[in-house]
């Protein structure tokens, strides 16, 4: 990326974050926002503060940058030269590459659709796989992948997935929404997310926003509910909210009969089949020990099965995270994946039951967002062992001073915190209270509008 585009794009996201409030942006996410070495974005910093462009405040690690009250929000300049700059630096990112037993596989599933023999639904895919004995990955791969994205911290389930939340909610909305069709930029996502819904909303902005939904009903729900047939069915009502004709569709095992365009592959049409199957497939995931194996079983097995009337790839995206908030590892996004590399992906395990394609996309997009997720971790320092201590107490504060109204001190007290870590506390809970948005309220269990309503009433405590 060419130094004055980064300028620019650090300038652009920091207008972004910033909004009309006060709060700065710190170096370290600006840094897993670009993906840029930290020398290097720290080296624009200094040159923007030196500039004038940004303004320095704090010191140490509590160092945050902020855009000089003169210069407004980013113009629609600044906007279109962070897309450019954003657009080089996907460019310039290395493009999965097939192997040779790959490219083979592609050229049998290129063939004219008419010399492809049909097939249906085979339960033998699931029947045979017995958990912790079969492995649809290779067993030294998912270990790999295990090790790399794994949480070395002994922390409370759901712990990594909140951390890094924010990040989360923008990668995987987009890049999932993306390989459906979906013609928004990923800045005009970001825009989206901070607004919230609106009657104006049109389907692509449908479609964004219930993945940001589902998502934090994920990293809400799975940590206390686990990996059970009732969230995965969740997943695709809330995925596929006003998306679908028929409302009696959400949610349920379809009834109806879906084909799949350009394959020979026609799913089951059998009610009973498509719940038996559903329940043994999120069963077997959750026995195996393995959180990446378990991801993988359940993103192939459930777009195999469309127990669903529409979102069944949607839904089998975001069910692949659920071992993984389980297990305190990085998330799935689906970085950088293609259209095409994606449905050949899906027609290797469709018309053929191999998972030759399907392995090697999910081993090179997890391992990014592994790299991805690590640096937004790191940038914010080790973890907080007394904010793990109080984490639902300091929910609760929040959500009694957001939600209810209630001052600072009096939600303080109610929660009775010991007086050696009340100082402790109290700062902790109004630096959270500063940085609190509607993009990142759903940690709280607090609702967007509630949220931008107590932020436009000037965030009293």
């Amino acid at each position: 990326m060419p130094k004055e585009d980064l300028l620019t794009a650090i300038v652009a996201y920091v207008a972004q974050r910033q909004g009309g409030s006060s709060a700065g942006v710190a170096a370290g996410a600006i840094e897993a926002h670009l993906g840029r070495p930290r020398p290097t974005v720290n080296r624009a910093l200094a040159n923007l503060a030196k500039t004038g462009r940004l303004e320095r405040h704090g010191a140490g690690r509590a160092i945050v940058y902020r855009i000089p009250e003169a210069a407004g929000a980013a113009s629609s300049e600044t906007t279109a030269a962070v897309e450019r700059a954003l657009s080089t630096l996907e460019q310039t990112q290395q493009a999965l590459q097939w192997s040779a037993q790959a490219r083979a596989l592609v050229a049998q599933l290129s063939e004219p659709l008419g010399t492809r023999k049909p097939i249906t639904y085979q339960r033998s895919f699931v029947d045979n796989y017995k958990p912790n004995e079969s492995s649809f990955l290779p067993a030294l791969l998912a270990n790999q992948l295990y090790e790399a994205g794994r949480s070395k911290n002994q922390l409370p389930a759901g712990t990594y997935a909140r951390k890094v939340l924010e990040q989360l909610l923008i990668d995987l909305s987009w890049f999932s929404s993306r390989l459906e069709g979906n013609r928004k930029s990923l800045l005009d996502t970001r825009h989206l997310f901070e607004k919230g819904r609106s009657e104006g909303d049109d389907r692509d902005a449908t479609m964004l926003l219930n993945h940001k939904e589902t998502i934090e009903f994920l990293v809400d729900a799975v940590p206390t509910e686990g990996i059970t047939v009732p969230v995965v069915r969740n997943i695709q009502s809330l995925l596929m909210r006003d998306l679908l004709a028929d409302p009696a569709d959400l949610g349920a095992i379809r009834k109806k009969i879906v084909n799949i365009q350009d394959t020979v592959y026609v799913p089951s049409q059998v009610p009973n089949l498509l719940e038996e199957m559903l329940g043994h497939i999120v069963d077997k995931a959750r026995q195996v020990r393995n959180p990446v194996e378990a991801s993988f079983f359940l993103w192939v097995n459930i777009a195999y099965l469309q127990p669903f009337v529409d979102g069944n790839k949607r839904t089998s995206r975001l069910a692949a995270n659920m071992p993984y908030v389980l297990a305190n590892c990085a998330p799935l996004s689906f970085l950088d994946v293609g259209q095409q590399d994606y449905a050949l992906a899906m027609l290797g395990v469709y018309e053929r039951l191999d998972v030759t394609l399907a392995v090697e996309l999910f081993e090179w997009t997890y391992r990014r967002s592994i790299e991805k997720y690590q640096v937004v971790v790191e940038s914010m320092g080790g973890p907080d062992l007394m904010r793990v201590r109080y984490r639902e107490q300091l929910g609760e504060a929040i959500r009694q001073i957001v939600y209810f109204g209630a001052r600072l001190d009096q939600a303080v007290t109610s929660l009775s915190i010991p007086d050696a870590d009340s100082a402790v506390f109290n700062d902790m809970l109004k630096a959270e209270l500063q940085y609190l948005e509607p993009y990142n309220c759903a940690r709280y269990r607090l609702p967007i509008g509630k949220t931008q309503e107590w932020i436009d009433q000037g965030r009293p405590l």
